[in-house]
């Protein structure tokens, strides 16, 4: 699924998220192609006997997915190498059910159901190998929703920005799914999966035990200072009015990443030169029932607001992949009356589309501190506390 992107520049951050150096920026994911055809996984998954076990599976997955911040979404990585488990799940975790979805995907393939889902797998063996290794999974929007009985109806993406496409039932017979489909009845979607490479705001949280819970907490605790000017800025809460992509590419994963001149106390020109900008960055997943909504976030951007910040740069970017680049941003901090910018290299992709960016000063952070502001088509509460 495609993948929206927040890019923060802000002077005097201070994170317990990932630090990237600004010459070496983090790696992104390249996207990759399977050699599994989307549509042909979808038409073998409604030949198949599901049952209440391979349901619960699945909605299983797709819940462990969205507790552990990412999409409603279960890799077939996953489904083959732990049945039930979702992304961010630990190894160890195994659930055990009476038939894993897994089993009846390798007994059809291997007894050659081919004449029911129409396709030609070749050899078996290579089919699911390619299949477990593959970047598809099954896309479950609306989840939350399910009556815990109904069975599915399973589509695919079409890749090509529809808004509906044929949906095979199980045990036969064709409808055409819509979004408004999948909010009413089960719509299992097969499309790529994007956002398994990166760790999400939640695991974030969990790694480090300094971190908070969320929902309008400080989610990095500022360092104690004798300095009694020092503010911390944070996100409080983010909204996002529409989604950018097709609904069958899921929902949106947004990267917040801040470069930063960490804890800014030069009291020489020459020591402005010691300082090199750093860069951090975590994700948050907005699902697609999440749109319009207020989601919480406690999410840390400056830890050290100083007298001495007097702007940020700030670019939000919807990231639809292409080759990696780069946009360069200063900030600026002032010393003995003088104003001075660092440089930073924000990574970014080629076909991302930039919904906002410019300089968000240090006047207009302090007068719409906890007030909604919008960006583009987002809106964030940022505080000074």
């Amino acid at each position: 699924m495609k993948k929206s992107t927040v890019l923060l520049l802000a002077a005097g951050l201070m994170s317990a998220c990932a630090m990237i150096d600004p010459e070496k920026p983090r790696e992104i994911p390249e996207e990759t192609m399977t050699t599994v055809p989307m549509d042909g996984l979808a038409r073998l998954l409604s030949t198949l006997p599901i049952g209440p076990s391979q349901m619960k599976e699945v909605a299983d997955a797709v819940g462990s997915s969205s507790g552990n911040g990412y999409d409603e979404e279960y890799t077939m990585k996953q489904l083959f190498a732990s049945p039930g488990s979702g992304v961010g799940d630990m190894p160890s975790k195994a659930v055990s059910y009476d038939t894993p979805l897994r089993d009846l995907i390798e007994s059809a393939v291997r007894s050659g159901t081919k004449g029911l889902s129409g396709e030609d797998y070749g050899d078996p063996e290579d089919y699911l190998r390619d299949l477990s290794s593959s970047d598809l999974q099954i896309y479950w929007p609306y989840a939350q929703a399910w009556d815990g009985s109904s069975a599915p109806v399973i589509t695919y993406d079409p890749g090509d920005d529809s808004d509906a496409n044929m949906g095979y039932v199980i045990g036969g017979g064709e409808i055409v799914v819509t979004e408004e489909v999948a909010r009413e009845r089960p719509v299992w979607v097969i499309n790529r999966n994007s956002d398994a490479g990166y760790t999400s705001l939640e695991l974030l949280r969990r790694e480090d035990p300094s971190w908070g819970s969320g929902g309008g907490e400080v989610i990095v605790r500022p360092r104690a200072s004798a300095t009694t000017d020092i503010r911390t800025l944070v996100i409080k809460s983010m909204k996002v009015e529409r989604q950018y992509d097709s609904w069958f590419a899921g929902g949106a994963e947004f990267f917040f990443k801040c470069g930063a001149v960490e804890n800014f106390k030069a009291s020489t020109e020459a020591e402005l030169r010691l300082y090199q900008p750093t860069i951090t960055d975590f994700m948050i997943v907005v699902q697609r029932s999440q749109i319009g909504q207020d989601i919480p976030l406690g999410a840390l951007l400056v830890s050290e607001w100083t007298k001495s910040l007097t702007s940020c740069g700030f670019m939000i970017v919807e990231d639809d992949g292409g080759s990696q680049t780069t946009w360069k941003c200063s900030a600026v901090v002032k010393y003995n009356s003088k104003s001075y910018g660092f440089e930073v290299e924000l990574p970014l992709r080629s076909r991302d589309d930039i919904v906002w960016r410019g300089q968000v000063t240090r006047s207009f952070v302090e007068k719409y501190s906890g007030a909604p502001v919008s960006f583009g088509e987002m809106s964030l509460v940022m505080e000074l506390i």
